[in-house]
Formats: structure tokens, sequence, C-alpha cells
């Protein structure tokens, strides 16, 4: 038997949480699926984190336990489970999950950011768990005074290496760019450079890890004359960006070409009720706060669509007579002139039910009606369009009765 909720978000890191704050705190019944044992998504495999606004000094899994414990003090409930599938039927969604769990549910926030992105080069996938990682906080103290090599030269490549030079021998960062030119903010390449732990492999890529059952080498080719060295290493670390999980809502909601979920600036993706945050999505920037903020959107406009679409159904799809409903704007004194006019007609004694609509406030009900001019009236009957007028003459509106 599934389970019934308001708004449910896929995803349990600082998008999905910041969602299920703002939602719960709305009085929405909310619920968290997250996939991996731990919340806090890809926050929680660093450590240092220095640019979370009025929190100068934390570390990313306190951070993320924050989130937790507000969301939770709303009423947010956690569950732990991987989504298979996502099944929108109008007001109603369903999100299955592979253990077969089923839950209904009004909203969707889809909050199930990015994995790791694996370059496929030999040795990678048979050296995994046995000398490759791709979690710095995780795996860091298995090397321990030990050499090791980290592919990539982003933020990420970079705020991991200084973290991992707590632990380590020594760290050899191999870049594909020219001497000094790196792809992190400037702060972080200054630390980096600084730290007597970390030296740079320039103007190339890794070709190939070697070893017998645990990692012992890395073969390092220059792209600029060709030429291959072997460093010796008993780890490697690759942070070459991420790909995002949502392999589950092809045909769905619309990806673009790498996958991310196309979104507006309000979080919506193309079907209503469905919202898609973080890093999930298609945007320029991916930081905490960001995804943080994106979130907060999401969850404002779910109470938004629920509230309008659960006032849509209870007067006019499940209405036991004929519904008039007049769309107007506050800004259009003729719409504001012809609401007037339609309630003094007494519309309930001829039969119907009358509603008006502010466009306003109601963009959603006013777009799937394409209503694009005011006033406009609808004549539903059964939940379906009769008769649609707009700017109607005192004839066309007598007619319509």
């Amino acid at each position: 038997m599934s389970q019934e909720y308001d708004l449910i978000v896929l995803g349990g890191g600082p998008a999905g949480m910041a969602s299920a704050i703002y939602g719960s705190r709305s009085r929405l019944n909310t619920l968290v699926l997250e996939a991996k044992r731990k919340t806090g998504g890809q926050p929680s495999t660093y450590h240092d984190m220095e640019n979370y606004p009025g929190v100068p000094e934390t570390t990313a899994s306190e951070l993320m336990e924050n989130f937790r414990s507000h969301a939770e003090k709303f009423g947010t409930e956690f569950k732990r489970g991987e989504v298979k599938s996502l099944e929108v039927n109008g007001f109603e969604k369903v999100v299955k999950c592979k253990k077969g769990e089923e839950y209904k549910t009004k909203s969707v926030v889809i909050a199930t950011g990015a994995e790791p992105r694996k370059l496929g080069i030999k040795g990678e996938e048979e050296f995994k768990g046995k000398g490759v990682s791709y979690c710095a906080t995780c795996d860091a103290d298995l090397f321990t005074d030990l050499d090791i090599v980290v592919v990539g030269n982003g933020n990420s490549a970079v705020e991991e290496s200084i973290y991992l030079s707590k632990f380590v021998n020594k760290i050899t960062m191999i870049v594909i760019h020219d001497e000094g030119v790196m792809d992190a903010e400037k702060i972080l390449q200054e630390k980096a450079m600084e730290n007597e732990k970390i030296d740079f492999v320039w103007n190339s890529v890794l070709e190939e890890i070697k070893g017998d059952g645990l990692v012992e080498k890395a073969v390092v080719k220059n792209i600029k004359n060709g030429e291959k060295s072997e460093l010796d290493c008993s780890g490697v670390f690759f942070f070459v960006g991420r790909v995002p999980s949502t392999d589950f809502l092809e045909g769905v909601v619309d990806l673009t070409e790498h996958g991310y979920v196309e979104t507006t600036k309000q979080m919506e993706t193309n079907q209503p009720g469905v919202y898609a945050v973080g890093d999930v999505r298609n945007k320029v920037v991916r930081q905490v706060i960001t995804a943080a903020g994106d979130g907060a959107t999401a969850a404002v406009m779910a109470q938004g669509y629920i509230e309008e679409e659960e006032y849509w159904q209870n007067h006019v799809v499940e209405a036991d007579k004929p519904a008039l409903v007049a769309f107007w704007s506050v800004t259009d004194q003729e719409s504001m002139d012809l609401v007037s006019q339609l309630e003094n007609m007494e519309l309930e004694d001829k039969g119907y039910k009358f509603l008006k609509i502010d466009t306003y406030k109601n963009r959603l009900i006013s777009g799937r009606y394409d209503i694009e001019e005011i006033p406009t009236i609808l004549k539903l009957e059964d939940g379906k369009v009769a008769e649609k007028l707009v700017a109607p003459t005192e004839k066309e509106l007598k007619n319509i009765f």
C-alpha cells in the first residue's frame, strides 16, 4: 500500500534539505528519500567548509547535520530508498523505489545531485576500492603517510588535495593545463601552491593505473610531447567533475544532452508540480549556498502549486454543477468590471458555480487553459471546457447560459 504526501524530495543534499525545511515549515507533509545511508549529498564527502555565509568556521558534515536537524524540527520525514521511477498523472505523482516501496504525492522536488565522473582509463575500475577513490573524506586515513596522485584541477580537486595533505606523505596533482594555470579559484590555487606536500605535473593526463592487487604506479602522458612517465603511488583520487543522477527521469521531464534537468528560474520542470534543484539541474554555479536557494524556491513554488490545484479540483473538476470561471487581474479595469457584473447575476440560481481567477496569483491554471487575454470566461462541464469567451459582449454573455 502506497503512502501519501504533499511533497516528496528526491535526495538529501543541501538543495533537497532546504526544500524540506521550507516545505515542512509551510505545513506540507514532507518526505525526503535518500539513496545513501547518510544524508548531506556531495558536501558530505568534503571536509572543510569556508564559504557558507554566516558560518565562517565549520565542516561540511556539521553543516549538513544542521540542515537535517532543522528539517526534522519542522516535521520532515526521512527514509532511505533509491528511486526507480517517477510517474506523473496530473495532480497525483507516484514515486517507486528499487526495493518495492511506493509513495504518492502532490508535488516532487528532484534533488538527486550528481555522481563522480569516471574517466574510464585502464585500471580505474580494476583498482576501485584498492587504491582508486573519488572521496577524500571517506578514504583519506587509508593513505596515511603514503604517496598519492590526484587527477583534476578544479575547486574540488584542489580543496580535497589540501585536505588529503593532512594525512598523506606526498601528493602529485596531474594538471592538463600549462604550468601555473588551473581551473580552481585563485585563493585555493595559492593555498595548494604553498603546501609543501603538494607537487604538480603540468600539461599531462593520467593514462593508466598499474599494480598487483593494489595501486602501485600511475602512468602519466605529457600532452605536448607525448612522453610517458611512471609515478610510484599507493592511491589515485579522481576529482574531474560529476554526472547528473537522472537515468530514471528519461521521458519524464526534459533533460539536456548531458542529462541535466531543464528548469525555469522558479525551478519548474516541464511537468506541473515537479521541480528540480541543486546540481541535478542545468545551471552555471554549483555551490552549497546556490543549492539551498534552489531548494527554498522550489518548496515555495510547490506550496503555491498545491494550493492552486486543490482549489481548482475542489471547486471545478469535482463540482456537482457546471462552472463559470472569470479570469481577471487587478491591473485590468475591464476584467474587474466583468467580474462585478457576473457576481450580480446570481449565477448559483441559474445552476452555475461561479469562480474568479486572478491570473497573477494563479498562473498555472491560467497557462493550462491558454489564457492570454483578460477578461476571459470559461464555461466548464464535468471539468472540461464547453465554451471560451475572450472579452465577451453582452450578447455573448447572455448566450452562454
